[in-house]
């Protein structure tokens, strides 16, 4: 069959594309604004990729359109000959559900934050377990050549997105998915172009709790009085709980209770207690407590698979993270540059709060672009203001979604603050601080006017 992904450098979209291509399917795709990783991975895939989105491109007609739902509305040109020429189509979502899912135990981890890392840690524990599990990452693992695969039955793990699936199904794209393990690991207001308040959201939640089994199996936090709510409303599962430490909160619908003790400040080791019991300890190289967190949900949701936990101790201490997640880039000279993802306040402030317990007294600048649809909207302004203090200084970057003033941030921010709308002269004010050692983190989950490029360049040129 031949299948044309519409959308296809989406993380999900191009997850799906490789698991097309995997299923032996012709498979290519367009999309606008292509860059790493999934430009390298699909590249890696050998799947053919189209700047734009041009309906002759969908000439000679494929027998499949995987429509994505990023930038791709009624009024597309694409969209509209896809319509007109009566060509069949569906959501990447519902493609996932039907064509790779039915039949398999689906680990499914939901949430705001966590999920792509939370995702790839679930999996590469069943890889090591000697399990071959298939999975659907989104972003680049770096346990994994791929973000996708189909793997052997009956294991799938997949991030589970509560963003809706296309601009003709609106639901949730993980109602589509039917779980038997569900991970949640949070819950809070985002994607404020889509959802009107965290109520919304909930909603759709609600119809994924739907979906479990109850002979399955939902890991949540302990001490999240959100998901602690939407459990207590909407809930016919067991549910193991996860705390950071053995004193954690813990309502009274918990099963099992995995939890940490003796982590270091850093979070680079930490002790794996069952029910109180310490079963072994993680030395790895990521940081920070939402790692920690991220890992008791992979063990727990593992350990329902049938995982032993020594085993799935072992497989973290060989796991090395997703890229864009503090991803060292370059070191030149004092200067140590990182790229993290960063769609949201509480991960910029999670991420940037693990670095320095690492660091210590060592400078901090963060370089933020607040480029998804919720910060670009100028929501959650408060949460910007503040996300930022464990660095010495936050550098605020307009790109051209951005539809507010950055100056009302710039003075209301706990740590000294700037603004530029300007790549050049925003590298050049880099390149002129005076030298010392410092960690420079560029923030933002697009492309950020090839600043990834740019900024080492000038380092390293001057």
């Amino acid at each position: 069959m031949k299948i044309y992904f519409l959308g296809i450098a989406g993380t999900l979209m191009g997850s799906l594309a490789q698991l097309a291509k995997q299923q032996g399917h012709e498979v290519s795709g367009s999309d606008k604004g292509i860059y790493p990783p999934m430009s390298d991975l699909l590249a890696v895939a050998g799947i053919r990729v189209h700047e734009g989105f041009e309906p002759s491109q969908l000439r000679p007609a494929p027998d499949l359109v995987v429509i994505g739902n990023a930038r791709l509305p009624r009024g597309v040109d694409s969209v509209e000959c896809i319509l007109n020429q009566g060509l069949p189509y569906v959501s990447g979502a519902e493609w996932l559900g039907t064509n790779v899912l039915q039949g398999r135990w689906v680990l499914a981890v939901s949430g705001t934050h966590g999920k792509t890392t939370t995702t790839a840690m679930l999996a590469w524990i069943l890889e090591r377990a000697g399990l071959k599990p298939g999975y659907l990452i989104g972003g680049a693992p770096k346990n994994f050549e791929h973000s996708a695969r189909l793997g052997d039955a009956p294991f799938f793990v997949t991030e589970a997105d509560e963003y809706d699936c296309s601009y003709f199904d609106r639901r949730a794209k993980f109602v589509h998915y039917r779980p038997r393990t569900l991970i949640i690991n949070n819950l809070e207001y985002d994607h404020a172009d889509i959802f009107p308040d965290l109520n919304a959201i909930k909603a759709q939640f609600r119809q994924l709790l739907r979906t479990v089994p109850g002979q399955g199996c939902i890991v949540a936090p302990g001490g999240q009085e959100n998901v602690n709510d939407l459990l207590r409303r909407s809930c016919w599962t067991p549910v193991v709980r996860v705390g950071t430490t053995a004193k954690a909160p813990v309502p009274t619908d918990t099963g099992d209770l995995w939890s940490a003790q003796d982590a270091a400040k850093d979070g680079g080791e930490f002790d794996v207690c069952l029910n109180g019991r310490a079963l072994g300890r993680v030395a790895w190289p990521l940081l920070g407590a939402h790692n920690i967190a991220n890992a008791l949900g992979a063990l727990a949701a593992a350990h329902h698979a049938g995982v032993r936990p020594q085993t799935a101790i072992e497989a973290l201490g060989a796991f090395a993270g997703v890229k864009r997640r503090l991803d060292v880039i370059a070191e030149i000279g004092e200067a140590t540059l990182y790229d993290d993802f960063a769609h949201h306040p509480t991960a910029i402030r999670t991420t940037l709060q693990g670095l320095r317990n690492r660091v210590g007294n060592d400078e901090i600048i963060a370089i933020v672009e607040p480029r998804t649809h919720t910060m670009s909207l100028g929501i959650l302004q408060q949460d910007l203001a503040t996300c930022c203090a464990p660095a010495d200084q936050v550098v605020w970057f307009r790109g051209a979604n951005i539809r507010w003033d950055l100056g009302a941030l710039v003075k209301a921010c706990v740590v000294p603050a700037r603004q530029f709308s300007n790549m050049a002269r925003l590298v050049d004010w880099v390149c002129e601080l005076p030298k010392r050692r410092r960690h420079l983190v560029i923030m933002s989950n697009g492309g950020f006017n090839n600043i990834y490029e740019e900024l080492p360049a000038a380092l390293r040129s001057r």
